[in-house]
């Protein structure tokens, strides 16, 4: 009887470690993915998925070091307290190899220094803001930054449109729109342009009636105005501007660039405005327009930026993950951080010293009928 209860006791056990995500990982490469596929900007995470989905259709059933990819998707919510339970989560639970994620700056940097401490490579296809890769040597990005983007619309702002007094409206609860505004600013008045307030008009993720806020800024008179945010509250801004009778352009980031937009601006509040993103479907290069019809076959849709960048984001990872000398999260870590010249659907990639990448930008003009390339800006 003894022996019975002990014979099935050590049948428990193997049972609990064959089924467990320790056992999985000398199967797997497990690849944790960490985006918003419901909340205020599910349309990035769902966008981002599908990319990625996409990449690792392209490779197929492949074997990197004998093991098979296994992908895990965390709805963060749009929220860094769940950016940073569900980084944390993959981490001691599943026990990802790596995690790529997420896309809004202030939920990514809520899950690196979780990721660091664990010394657990993070890449991050969509998070521009500076800080981000400044969290350790775990953390890196395959997208510009908003050092880059930032000088990108101040310049077209100033020698393109040639306007020289902006007003510049922020998100006061996001690291992104605060740290694009912050460099915006900067090279414009650098060009010789002009604020028509020292202070940033401002305004709280959630916030759906901007009224108040626009009518100070039409008092100002600008001739531009500079909106680094997401889509869910600029394009109620685009399309509440527009009702008063507010005409100047609308300039911001990669943040805008959502399908969503479009319906929320309006068609009066979509015309007329310019955004900075990574990535155009009318970019004529064999392997975007590859990309882009593959996308449309399965999502009935022409892609975003942030499905380009998910796709290229896991390329870069697999890449990584064939090159490095083994799946010890140092070697894997230094792979990654040596990317070098990786051709890819949004750019060449580059990965420099701060775990930045080196790639250029694109410009593209708001219309009804989707976003039209304007113009690209290469580092």
């Amino acid at each position: 009887m003894r022996y019975g209860r002990l014979t099935t006791l050590c049948i428990s056990l193997l049972m609990m470690t064959l089924t467990s995500p320790l056992w999985a990982s000398k199967k797997t490469i497990t690849i944790g993915a960490v985006f918003p596929m419901t909340g205020p900007i599910a349309t990035y995470g769902q966008e981002s998925v599908n990319g990625i989905n996409l990449a690792l259709k392209k490779v197929g059933d492949i074997s990197i070091k004998g093991r098979k990819i296994r992908l895990i998707v965390e709805d963060n919510k749009g929220e860094p307290i769940e950016s940073a339970n569900s980084v944390r989560k993959l981490i001691n639970i599943d026990k990802v190899n790596a995690v790529i994620g997420s896309v809004a700056s202030s939920n990514t940097l809520a899950g690196a220094p979780i990721a660091q401490q664990a010394e657990v490579p993070l890449l991050t296809p969509a998070s521009t803001n500076e800080a981000v890769t400044k969290t350790g040597n775990f953390i890196s990005r395959t997208c510009f930054t908003d050092g880059f983007q930032g000088v990108v619309m101040a310049r077209f702002a100033f020698n393109n449109l040639k306007k020289r007094n902006v007003a510049i409206i922020i998100d006061n609860s996001s690291d992104y729109s605060k740290g694009l505004a912050a460099v915006f600013k900067k090279e414009f008045q650098r060009l010789g342009g002009k604020l028509v307030s020292q202070r940033d008009f401002a305004y709280q993720q959630k916030d759906i009636d901007f009224k108040s806020l626009l009518r100070k800024v039409k008092r100002k008179r600008p001739d531009v105005i500079f909106l680094p945010g997401y889509y869910t509250e600029v394009g109620l801004i685009l399309r509440q501007a527009r009702q008063m009778n507010i005409k100047m352009p609308f300039l911001g980031g990669d943040g805008w660039d959502s399908p969503k937009l479009q319906e929320l601006a309006g068609p009066k509040g979509i015309k007329n405005n310019y955004i900075s993103s990574h990535f155009s479907p009318d970019d004529q290069d064999p392997m975007v327009q590859e990309f882009v019809k593959k996308y449309i076959k399965i999502h009935k849709q022409r892609p975003g930026a942030m499905a380009a960048l998910g796709y290229d984001g896991m390329l870069v990872l697999l890449d990584a993950l064939k090159r490095a000398k083994s799946l010890k999260s140092k070697d894997l870590a230094l792979a990654i951080n040596s990317t070098k010249q990786f051709k890819g659907v949004t750019g060449t990639i580059s990965i420099d010293r701060q775990r930045n990448a080196t790639k250029s930008a694109v410009v593209l003009e708001t219309t009804a009928k989707g976003n039209i390339f304007n113009t690209k800006v290469n580092p």
